[in-house]
């Protein structure tokens, strides 16, 4: 399109044009960007397009939807997308070699979720044992499911853990295939719509933050060390959605509802931003420099490693580069 480049007309004595416009604007950047429409994932982008914090940095993003982080990691291997934002996958992918993260988006406190059919006896965590658990392998939503069993001293192997993609995961739950599900929200309001009568029994806020979920962006590697001003303007356009995000959250919040969740109610967007954690861009930065964020995001690489069997697996202090964030945001 003629809008993803311009370049603006000269005058040779004041350097304006004759519309009174900067005589060198510079081009605007064309990004291709995958994301997850959850808000966990998309809502400084958003935020950020409401404000024009794209075009203001000289870039001119196209978003392409996808279902999972898996799906969107193979997109990018495969070219068709640039970057990448995303949640628990995250710690995956980069740590087998395939990206490099660059930007922290958000935590993931509350977004997955175990909802479970009491007519079918399970009323806790250990009720579990024997049962058949719907979710997505690979996800948050698994991440979670690990934990719970863990912390409830049981194992994977004392459950029959069917893998669906997530809408076919809570569909099998509501007509009753299985007697429990891990999601995450959204998929919730599916649930809760569709079975009055299912029981949430526990999310992931009750493992905080031994138990965190990072969310983030990746790139490749070779995109990272070649674009590295592309990727300070993302994350300059990105903090404005962000800080948009914290002090005005009630405004943020309208406004996502009604431009970029419409079909959302306003209940249960609310529900997803209480179910995440977000910080001010200075906590993030201290969050970087202290090594907080390489340390959650290990948690999570160590279960990719021990169930997905990741052989030689880079550590989170190897695939997550801070060092652009660090060199927009000083303090």
């Amino acid at each position: 399109m003629d809008r993803r480049r311009f370049l603006a007309a000269t005058s040779s004595t004041l350097g304006m044009s004759a519309l009174g416009m900067p005589a060198l604007a510079a081009a605007k950047t064309k990004v291709r960007i995958g994301y997850l429409h959850t808000l966990a994932v998309d809502g400084q982008i958003w935020l950020a397009d409401h404000l024009g914090a794209w075009a203001r940095n000289a870039l001119d993003p196209e978003f392409k939807e996808f279902k999972t982080g898996i799906e969107l990691f193979g997109a990018m291997s495969e070219n068709s997308i640039d970057m990448l934002t995303t949640g628990a996958v995250i710690s995956n992918f980069p740590a087998r070699g395939k990206g490099k993260m660059f930007l922290a988006n958000s935590i993931e406190f509350a977004t997955a979720q175990l909802w479970v059919r009491e007519d079918q006896g399970i009323r806790q965590v250990t009720d579990l044992r024997g049962k058949r658990v719907a979710t997505t392998a690979g996800t948050t939503a698994h991440v979670f499911l690990d934990n719970a069993l863990r912390e409830n001293k049981m194992t994977a192997a004392e459950i029959e853990m069917l893998s669906f993609p997530m809408p076919e995961a809570v569909n099998a739950f509501i007509n009753g295939t299985v007697p429990a599900v891990v999601l995450w929200v959204p998929f919730n309001i599916t649930v809760r719509d569709k079975m009055p009568q299912a029981k949430k029994i526990l999310d992931a806020g009750a493992y905080y933050p031994s138990a965190a979920v990072v969310g983030g962006w990746a790139t490749t590697s070779a995109y990272f060390d070649s674009n590295k001003p592309v990727l300070s303007r993302i994350i300059k356009a990105w903090i404005e959605g962000n800080d948009m995000l914290i002090a005005r959250s009630n405004e943020s919040l309208d406004i996502l509802r009604k431009k970029y969740y419409p079909q959302v109610p306003d209940r249960d967007l609310r529900e997803q931003f209480g179910a995440m954690r977000v910080f001010p861009t200075a906590v993030w930065r201290r969050l970087y420099t202290s090594g907080t964020i390489s340390e959650w995001l290990q948690q999570v690489t160590d279960f990719y490693t021990r169930v997905a069997k990741i052989e030689n697996p880079l550590t989170a202090a190897q695939y997550f580069d801070p060092s652009v964030f660090l060199s927009v945001v000083k303090q």
